[in-house]
């Protein structure tokens, strides 16, 4: 089974630019879309019902921002929109599908960079969600969280550590949640395989950063621990195009 992730920044937009020959040419058994930046009457037939696949969605309240999108072929066994917390579920950020062989979480978590108010806003919700995820595992639910999760973990993980320290996406207290999030029993795939491979998931539009290969991996799969023997593989496509962000995916047994 393939499961693919991908910050599309704007699903409209990347249908113009090869999404469908992209779902065509790889198959994933699951996609999970995030920044969709649709409502949900501006969701065309096209975008809705690619064949094969179920298709689900959670939009946020806000026009043209945030969103997530889940394909399928299997149908899930429930779906669920957000976490609980309205401040969070209104802004379209979670969604929630169960399979047979696990809960899958499509996330788009929060930027902070616009100011102080936004960054409190992404840490509460690191550790709310961070709560929430652990009553799961404690149940012995075997869990995937994908998505964008705007912070650079460790200096590997982006080009210009240094220049970038201070600012939102690898700010100290941003990179000691996500160590806290792997202590707490959950396991970055891509970096568990490929543990000193250099590899970007999103560059700046700006000064030909992705032609420079200026980026940073800020798009995981994270899994619990009792999934670890299920992953056989775990990728970065930097060969696919049409968004600031390239697609992730990890293969199981």
């Amino acid at each position: 089974m393939d499961i693919y992730s991908w910050n599309v920044n704007g699903l409209r937009a990347i249908s113009g630019k090869g999404f469908f020959e992209f779902i065509s040419d790889k198959s994933p058994d699951i996609l999970c879309i995030q920044e969709t930046k649709l409502q949900e009457d501006k969701l065309t037939d096209e975008l809705k019902n690619i064949e094969g696949y179920y298709s689900n969605f959670s939009f946020a309240e806000k026009k043209g921002y945030s969103g997530v999108a889940t394909y399928s072929k299997e149908k899930p066994l429930s779906v669920k929109h957000g976490i609980g917390v309205e401040k969070f579920d209104s802004e379209g950020r979670v969604l929630i599908t169960e399979f047979h062989e696990f809960i899958l979480f499509n996330i788009y978590f929060p930027n902070g960079q616009k100011d102080e108010e936004r960054l409190n806003y992404k840490m509460e919700f690191y550790d709310i969600l961070l709560d929430y995820l652990n009553v799961l595992k404690s149940d012995g639910k075997k869990l995937i969280i994908c998505g964008d999760y705007n912070t650079a973990h460790n200096e590997i993980d982006i080009k210009n550590a240094k220049a970038n320290e201070k600012y939102s996406g690898f700010l100290p207290i941003e990179r000691a949640w996500m160590d806290k999030f792997i202590l707490e029993g959950y396991v970055d795939t891509f970096r568990k395989l490929h543990p000193e491979e250099v590899k970007y998931s999103w560059w700046s539009y700006r000064f030909k950063a992705r032609e420079k290969n200026v980026g940073w991996r800020i798009d995981y799969f994270f899994i619990t621990e009792n999934l670890i023997d299920k992953i056989n593989s775990a990728e970065i496509l930097n060969e696919v195009m049409g968004s600031d962000h390239c697609p992730i995916k990890i293969g199981l047994n």
